[in-house]
Formats: C-alpha cells, structure tokens, sequence
C-alpha cells in the first residue's frame, strides 16, 4: 500500500479530520513530508483541508467510490492491454483465482520490470472482490532475491523457525505462511529458493502442512494460496517436482512485445500521474513522444515510469527556473537512452504516423480530462516536484543565475533518480553475469566504475561495466597464477589519457589491497582504457577516401578499365592514367606526381594499380618524395579495379583494400582460392587474453557444432585489428565476433558480449548457426543433383556471394529465402555451366534501369563466379537474383 493510499484509509478509519503532524506520527514520516502527500491528495481531488492555523485534511465525500468503473469489472479488467496483449494472462488470472475451491497455485513468468507483482496483488484483489477470501485476509508479498545469500535463512522466512534452528534464532518465530493463513502469498524471484526450500513448499502445497525450521514434531497447518514469479526460464531453475505442483502459469509480455498503441497509453497515463502531481497540464514535444515510444526499453514499464519521471522532473525545473507559463518536456529533457529511439522510427513510420497524424506537433496532458485506467507497475508514487521548487526559490534567494541554478539542480535531479530507478548501466541483468563472475568481483567493479565517474566526470554504460568485471576477474585469476600481461602502448597511453592514468593507479590501488596482489604498470594501462572515453575509436577523418590511380601501358588501356569499374561500381572516384607506349618513363613519372599533387585530399592514402614494368617502382619514389602513403598492386585486371573501387568507396583504410586486393590478385594469377575455410568465431577484448578467453569457454560450451572454432583477438590498436580481422576472414569463415567492445564491422555480424549473456544475442547467435547448419545439408544434398561441378565448392561461393551482395545493396533477408536464393543460383550456375537456355525476365531494361546502383554491384561480385565456371550471367539472370532478393527483404 502506498503513503498516500494508508493517508485515505488512516482519515477514514478514525472518521475525522487529521492534521499534518498527526497523520506524519501515525505513519512513522516527517512532517514535511506528509504535508506534500497531503498536497498532492488534495490536487488529485481526494482530500479537502480546511483553512486556519493548524490546517486540517478529511476525506472528500466522493472519495471512497470507484465511479469510474463497471460494476460489473474488477480492478484487472482496467489494465492497459486488458483486451490485448494482456487479454490471455487476465483469463488465466480469472481461473486460477475462481478455480473451486480455494483457487490455483499460480506461476508468473516475466522479465524484470513487466510487472508481476502488481499482477499479483490485482489477483488477490480479484479474489476479494469474488469472495474467494475473505475481505480481512492478507496479501503478502516477499522476495526470496534479499535473503538468497542464507538458504536457511529464507527458508526460515518463509516456514518460521524454532528456536535453536541456528544461531541466532533466539526464540520459536512464525514464518509467513502463517501470516498469510487465509490469503495469498505471493514470492517474487521464487527460483533464488533453494532446492530444499522447494521440496519443502511442495509438500505444503500438497498438504497444507509444514514444519518451522528446526521443528522435528509439531506439524503446523496453513490454508494459503501461492503466486510465485520469476524472471527466468523455470525448467532451468526451478524443481521439475515443485512446478508439476504449480497448475496455472501466466506470462507477462515484455514492453517490446506490446503494441505502440499499448505503449502509448502507457506513456499517456506515466504523464497524467506527474500531472497530477504538479497539478498542471503537462505539454510534450511530438517528436519525444516518438522517442519514448520507440526506445529501447531494457527494464521494460519500470524503467518506462521512471525516464519519463525524470524527463517531466527535468521540465518542471526549466518552468520553474526560468518562470515560464507552462510545463513543456522537449528532447533536451529525455535521458540519452531515450532520446535513441527516434533512430528506430524507419521501421515503425507507418504504425507511429497512424498513431500520431490527430496529434499536434505539441501534445497537452490533464489528469483532469483522463479517465482512469490501471497499468501493470508496482512502484510506489514518486513525489519531488515540492523539493525542487524549494531548491529553486532557495537558490535564487542566494543570487544565483538562472544558468547555474539549472546546472546545480539537474546535477540532483540526476542524483535523486538514482534512488529510486535501476542504475541501467550497472544492474542490468546482473543475475546473468553473476553466473560467470563471483559477486565480490562485480561490486569491485561498480565501485571502482563509480568512483572514476566522480573523479573524471564520465558516464559509463553497462558494456563497461560488463567489459571491465570480466577483464578483472580475468586479471587477478592471471596474477595469483604468476603470469604477466604486457601492454605494448603502455607509453602512449599514458600520454595520451594522463589523468585516466593517474585514476587508473589509484584504483589498481584499491584493488591490490581488496584482493592482496601486486598489479604492475602494464595492468594499469589496461584499467586506463577502460576509464577513458572510447580509447579505441578511431578518429573519424571528414569523408576523404582511399584514392585509386590505375596506370597501365597502351593509350587507352588504363581509361577503358577504369571506365567499365567507375560504372559497375557506381562512382568516378577512380583515376586513370595511360602510358603510350612510346612515352617517357620520367615524363609519366612527372605525370603522375602532378595528378597526385591535384588531388583533394591524401590523408587516406592512394592504392596505385599498375600492368608490368617501371611502374611498379613510382609508389616508393612518390612516397619518398611527396610523404604520402602508397601501396602498389600490379598485374591489374578489371575484377581488382572493381573491388578495389568498391573497398575504397566504402570508406576502407588503405592497409586493409591493399590486403584484400593483394589476396585475391594472387588467386587470381595461378594459386587455387582454398574454398575449405574453417569456421570461426571471434571473441574480442582489450587485451586478448582476460574477458575474450572467458567469452571463448562460454562460447564453447554452448555451440554443439564441435567444427566451428572460436578465436580470441585484442583490440588495442583498431587499425591493426581490421587488419588482423581481414587477414583471419582471408583464411576462414568469420561466423560472428563477440565483443566486450563496439567494433566497426558491417560486413561481419557483431554480437555485444553483453548481449549474449543477457540472451538476445545468443538468440541471434544461434540463428546464424542454425543457417550454417542449413546450408551444410544442402551443399550434402546439392551433390546428387549436380554433376557437372563441385556442389560443396559452388555452395561456399554463392553464399559468399549473397553476403556480400547482401551487405553491399543493405538489405536483410531470412534465413529461408536466403537458402532459397541460394538453392536457385547453384542450379543458375549448373545450367550455365551446361549451356542450358533459361528464362527471359519481363522488362530486363527498365528494372536495370530502376534499381541501376544495386545491379552494378551484382555486376562486380558476380565475377568472381563467372571467373571460376569461365561463363557469363545474362542481364536477365542477374535482374531474377536482384528482384529475389528485393521482393523478400526484411
């Protein structure tokens, strides 16, 4: 029960009315306090006061009455996504509560913040409303999650103990199955209770009789019925004896799973309740609605109520401070978090502009024009607004300006959420990661985070958090084993992040006195780039590309190849250069340092391309010369125009379209391209050797495919990590890269290691496995209908194919339809192979024409195809593959 709901029922029970500091004593709160609950009760319309000195409050006449509702419909049934999403749990509630004779053990399932105790508690109220029980019985709720430390303890919680059970237990005490004798009793996280704990609970189930704690003789007896809720998957965690005794379970979708219109009244009612509060309309900006509407929302409705809290908070202090007429929320109000969410509005334009097109491009919010409808959160009413304006009032009383007052109190608003919201960038699934992480260690890691945020002034989000407890935990487990870790930019670093360093050492302090161990330097400058702000970004450099220069002999040679690659590419970035057989080798050198010098911008680099002879010796002599990096790549041909055009247009670093290029130039030129790659995961960290290694045994553990390996690589240097990435994708099949660190790689996909943890990523982990697995047994099936080549061979090419096609058009298909694709173009091929006629496309020219970028880029990547079976795609065999592809993106 909340303190403004005991206010009510306090002034009812004693039929009279009440001052402050009466109700403040009866409720165990201060006066202050008690007075802004008071306020708010009278804004809402539910309290009146009387005037003189001491003011004194009572119960409006309409007060107790429900007028707002159906006679005939109970508190759940005003649910938002009663007739929805929630339509299916409401029914199973019903049942479990009306099921003769005293109602069904229930088991809510629901991840952290859907709300599954207010759930609860509108069943116990149902139960009430239906006469199940009796209108005196108790509703008792209890988190098994506060003692799961002490088994014993919780246990003796639940059942009581006698005294001597252990020590401590001082005297006989009942537990709170008997306090719910009568009622319900509801345990939330039910699967922190302990196996013993379970078998104990099903035998009450089964027989309504249990022991306290200790207790060998005296049986008690209770008549309770059981909700219990959990955040996890109950097969997992929980006895398969204890759940074949729960009959009803109920799942509670999360946020992300409910319509944006069911959001949207979700957010409607978090605005009336501060509106209530403030007693004011409250107005919002259209495009933070969209925010809110469309941000990921980790925490679900909890986390909903309480970024939309802060986000009103922040507008009342801008109404307050700078005296304005009217409550507005704009986006400079939202959390950073949230303000994320108008990225998603591609693929929800459609359902959000037919939510919104009635809206006006500033929307007002009244409690008093909203009619009453419950939602599923269980927190308690939050009240600040009283203390904020007091703050503001005080400080202006002291002669601050309107700037430095906003700073001051911004800098608390902050702090206070803190109290009452999760700390999304360090609680976050924490369950999840104490499977892999002992708990001393991940308090460690919250404080050592916590502190270097006070003394750099730096936010750091769960990644972090998660990134730097595996690196520790891996950090002192090398360490006590005797073995040293080498930071070879261990110089670097400390100029670079002088102050990061020097928190780095104070920290490495702490820890070494936590943990008694001796952290050497080179450790520190790993604890250094985990506090620093992404030290591992790479400066983004405007938008200057890798330059192309192809220069071959003939006078037109050069000119016609570069034209065929601008145009199948889609760009003129290309240069070219012919060299008539009869000119000078110093003229064209002179010629070629003049095209370099008129060149935008070098600070990429230039790949010079080149046939045979003298020019393969310019680059060093440019280079020397002009200071300019240059690679050089010769016996040129149009397939490595082509991907080298594309690398560069792509916004690739010079090192890693000189590799790629180099690679494929030999093949290209006598060596057989090695199709049996290896599978290969990537497990990414800072040093390579701490977190990486621990996700890789995770990782292995789990991929029952004993073929696909996983490799770990650190990130010190992005640079070299692109490198080191595009040299192992050289020599295998990159499946994923896992990462306790964002990395930059659109061609590879890329799962955060929090991520996997947490589930979502492992979802996405085992989809591109089960793909894998899909395209093994058609690659074994295609040999039976493919004769003239090899099947296995052909798969791994078209494969290759549609993922670079995939990536280079940006579009993302299924699983199945990327089979299907695949299917179709391995028996295209066969039949080429054969010389088989296939069909026409209707309207080939105009499609081209249509979709003109995207076919130039199937005309470059095919040829690597065309190259192997020495044959040639038709424009309509290549339009098929292209309208495949677009007909079924996601």
């Amino acid at each position: 029960m909340t303190k403004k709901e005991q206010i009510i029922q306090i002034i009812h029970e004693t039929n009279a009315s009440l001052s402050a500091k009466e109700l403040g004593v009866k409720l165990s709160i201060d006066r202050s306090t008690t007075s802004r609950y008071l306020n708010q009760l009278c804004a809402e319309g539910k309290l009146e006061k009387t005037s003189g000195r001491p003011v004194y409050y009572r119960l409006k006449a309409n007060t107790l009455k429900n007028s707002n509702k159906d006679d005939n419909k109970s508190d759940i049934d005003f649910l938002i996504g009663a007739k929805y999403s929630l339509q299916v749990a409401i029914q199973k509630a019903k049942a479990a509560i009306l099921y003769p004779p005293r109602g069904l053990h229930t088991l809510i399932l629901g991840e952290t913040g859907v709300g599954k105790s207010m759930f609860a508690k509108l069943m116990f109220d149902y139960a009430k409303e239906t006469n199940m029980i009796d209108k005196e019985a108790s509703f008792i709720r209890f988190n098994c999650a506060d003692y799961s430390e002490n088994p014993q303890l919780l246990i003796s919680q639940i059942f009581g103990v006698k005294k001597g059970a252990y020590t401590g237990a001082d005297k006989d005490k009942n537990g709170l199955l008997k306090k719910a004798d009568g009622g319900i009793l509801f345990l939330d996280e039910v699967h922190r209770l302990s196996p013993q704990g379970q078998e104990m609970l099903f035998t009450f189930i089964d027989s309504e009789e249990f022991r306290k704690l200790g207790e060998t003789e005296k049986i008690e007896t209770a008549k309770v019925q059981i909700i219990a809720a959990t955040t996890e998957d109950p097969t997992s965690y929980l006895l398969k004896t204890f759940t074949r005794r729960i009959p009803m379970t109920i799942t509670i979708p999360p946020l992300r799973e409910r319509t944006v219109k069911e959001r949207y009244n979700l957010i409607e009612k978090f605005i009336i309740d501060e509106s209530k509060r403030v007693n004011k309309s409250i107005y919002i900006n259209k495009n933070a609605i969209i925010s809110i509407l469309l941000y990921d929302c980790l925490n679900n409705i909890g986390q909903l109520k309480s970024d939309i809290q802060l986000s009103c908070a922040k507008a009342f202090l801008n109404y307050k401070y700078k005296e304005k007429d009217y409550i507005l929320v704009n986006n400079s109000d939202l959390p950073v978090h949230v303000k994320m969410g108008v990225m998603n509005i591609k693929e929800n334009r459609n359902e959000v502009n037919s939510l919104l097109k009635s809206k006006d491009d500033i929307i007002r919010f009244s409690y008093k024009e909203f009619s009453e409808e419950l939602l599923v959160s269980d927190e308690e009413d939050f009240i600040y607004y009283n203390e904020i304006e007091d703050k503001v009032n005080h400080l202006k009383q002291k002669g601050l300006k309107s700037d430095e007052i906003k700073n001051i109190l911004d800098i608390d608003i902050e702090k206070h959420f803190k109290n009452y919201i999760v700390d999304f960038s360090i609680k976050k699934k924490r369950e999840e990661i104490e499977k892999i992480v002992h708990k001393d260690i991940l308090e460690i890691a919250e404080y050592v985070l916590n502190y270097a945020r006070k003394k750099l002034e730096k936010d750091y989000d769960e990644k972090t958090f998660y990134a730097f407890s595996l690196h520790l935990d891996s950090s002192i487990e090398r360490i006590r084993n005797g073995a040293k870790i080498y930071h070879p930019k261990l110089n670097s670093v400390r100029k670079k992040f002088k102050k990061e360093f020097l928190v780095a050492m104070e920290i490495a302090k702490y820890i070494e006195d936590k943990f008694e161990i001796d952290i050497s330097l080179d450790e520190i400058g790993y604890i250094t780039m985990f506090i620093a702000s992404n030290p591992y970004e790479v400066t983004k450099e405007n938008n200057d590309r890798v330059s192309v220069i192809l220069m071959m002999h003939g006078s037109t040679t050069a000119t016609s190849m570069m034209n065929v690659a601008n145009t199948l590419v889609g760009t003129n970035h290309g240069i070219a250069i012919d060299m008539p057989l009869s000119m000078d080798v110093k003229v064209m050198y002179e010629l070629l340092k003049n095209k370099i010098l008129n060149l935008n911008s070098t600070s990429k680099g230039i790949l010079f391309l080149v046939d045979m002879g003298s020019l393969v010796n310019f680059a060093d002599m440019i280079k020397e010369e002009l200071s300019i990096d240059i690679k050089t790549i010769d016996k040129a041909s149009t397939p490595l125009v082509i991907e080298a055009l594309r690398k560069a247009t792509l916004g690739r670093e010079l090192t890693e379209i000189y590799s790629t290029c180099a690679y494929k130039n030999i093949n290209s030129n006598g060596e057989t391209i090695h199709l049996s790659k290896s599978k290969i995961i990537v497990s990414v960290c800072f040093t390579g050797e701490g977190a990486s290694k621990k996700i890789k045994s995770i990782l292995e553990k789990n991929i029952k495919d004993k073929n696909i390996k996983v490799m770990t690589l650190n990130i010190l240097d992005k640079h070299e990590f692109k490198n080191s990435l595009e040299k192992i994708k050289r020599e295998n099949e990159i499946l994923a890269v896992v990462s306790t660190i964002d990395i930059d790689s659109k061609e590879i996909p890329f799962i955060p290691a929090i991520d996997y943890f947490a589930g979502k990523g492992k979802e996405k982990l085992d989809k591109i496995l089960k793909k894998e697995e899909m395209i093994d047994s058609i690659s074994e099936s295609l040999k039976e209908h493919i004769e003239v080549v090899n099947a296995k061979e052909l798969v791994i090419l078209v494969k290759s194919f549609i993922g670079s096609l995939l990536f280079h058009v940006s579009i993302s298909i299924t699983t199945e339809v990327f089979t299907g694709i695949l299917l179709h173009i391995c028996f295209l091929i066969d039949k080429k192979v054969k010389n088989e006629i296939t069909k026409e496309f209707e309207n080939v020219g105009n499609f081209i024409e249509e979709n003109k970028e995207k076919y130039s880029v199937i005309n470059g990547e095919i040829m690597t195809i065309e190259q192997k079976y020495d044959i040639r795609l038709t424009k309509s065999e290549k339009a098929y593959i292209l309208y495949m592809i677009i007909q079924n993106s996601n």
